[in-house]
């Protein structure tokens, strides 16, 4: 999810602010953007983007969920 960290830093957030703002661990959050978490839940996705005022659509790049088995 390499998008979430360039959407993250365009809406000027701190991972520890999108922790706050999401309810999603730091330490999950630094994962899926570093590629180290490939395969998130989808409610952690949903709340990710609820947070970050954007559609799921924004976060998910298609070639990443291709890319995955």
């Amino acid at each position: 999810m390499r998008r979430l960290r360039r959407i993250r830093e365009q809406k000027a957030l701190s991972l520890r602010q999108l922790e706050q703002l999401s309810g999603v661990d730091y330490s999950t959050i630094s994962k899926l953007e570093t590629g180290e978490s490939r395969n998130p839940r989808l409610e952690t996705i949903v709340r990710l983007a609820q947070a970050l005022g954007v559609d799921l659509s924004e976060l998910i790049d298609p070639k990443e969920l291709l890319a995955t088995k």
